[in-house]
């Protein structure tokens, strides 16, 4: 075991525990105004990037924003190993600077970039394009690979669906989760968006699924052909109203799998992955409480969200 190591999953465990778990997030949740709940989370982890009178999308962007630095904090730590294994499971912030440049080369508003630093797969390319074809075909030549088509939703199926294939290849836990985030993708755009999957977008990602997922007529067939390393997101889901909670069921296990990487690893790249996951499941539950607080506050509707 390396000294990168050791140190790298030292650190891991000190940044989860800084994690509020469900219950400081039902208090979030419980403000009646995000003024309120903006004050909750000023003492907080949270709190640095938090400002008095920031509107909804500001704060819930300033969450993520902690998380991102406490993984380039991280990163700092790490073997060059460890820093391409936070690059994949820290990839969701390159993915969202990639949807907000799209808006910007369509012309509409966008948000400013998360500033990526060591975590970047392939920013810095990616930011200086000016099209649609210039960016598949940046994407095509970086770690991310062809995304199968150059359109907006295109492109945005194309970077998640291959996150997936990215994320599988670490290994369980990991291949579980981007399994069940595959049928949760596929699931989506077949009966909730009611649009064909293409299987050039969705590329090896769908050996995730077998085949005869893409081809599922219907919710309950998809669920009865998925393998076991995904099946489990869609238990008990029949409808597309219900989505929702086949994606609290995701979370939940992430960061199941994530606590429990860090009590049983030893001072390896498990415990990352498992700090990994659980802040990333904790800035989403927080992100949930305050819009619920946006909205007045709503603490026994938020049970499900917030558990």
């Amino acid at each position: 075991m390396s000294g990168g190591w050791v140190a790298g999953s030292v650190r891991a465990r000190a940044l989860a525990r800084h994690r509020l778990g469900p219950e400081a997030a039902r208090e979030v949740a419980a403000c009646r105004s995000l003024a309120d709940a903006l004050r909750v989370l000023a003492d907080t982890t949270y709190g640095a990037n938090i400002r008095p009178g920031q509107p909804l999308a500001a704060a819930q962007r300033a969450i993520a924003s902690r998380v991102l630095w406490d993984l380039r904090v991280l990163a700092g730590w790490l073997p060059p190993g460890g820093v391409k294994l936070l690059r994949v499971l820290g990839a969701w912030f390159e993915v969202a600077n990639v949807d907000e440049l799209l808006q910007t080369i369509a012309g509409r508003p966008a948000d400013a970039e998360f500033e990526l630093g060591a975590i970047a797969t392939a920013w810095p390319r990616l930011r200086q394009t000016v099209s649609n074809a210039e960016l598949r075909a940046a994407l095509a030549a970086s770690a991310w690979h062809d995304p199968g088509g150059q359109t907006p939703l295109a492109v945005r199926l194309g970077m998640r669906a291959r996150w997936a294939t990215r994320a599988a290849a670490l290994g369980d836990p990991v291949r579980s989760w981007a399994a069940g985030a595959v049928a949760l993708l596929v699931a989506g755009e077949r009966f909730a968006a009611d649009r064909p999957v293409d299987l050039e977008v969705m590329g090896s990602s769908v050996s995730l699924l077998g085949p005869a997922a893409i081809q599922a007529g219907t919710l309950a067939g998809l669920a009865g052909v998925l393998p076991s390393s995904a099946q489990w997101v869609m238990a008990g889901i029949t409808s597309p109203a219900d989505l929702w909670r086949a994606q609290q069921t995701w979370l939940a296990r992430v960061e199941q799998d994530g606590l429990r990487l860090l009590r049983t690893s030893s001072l390896d790249s498990g415990a990352v992955v498992g700090a990994v996951a659980v802040m990333a499941c904790d800035a989403r539950r927080i992100r949930a409480a305050l819009e619920i607080a946006a909205r007045g506050g709503s603490l026994p509707e938020a049970g499900d969200e917030l558990a």
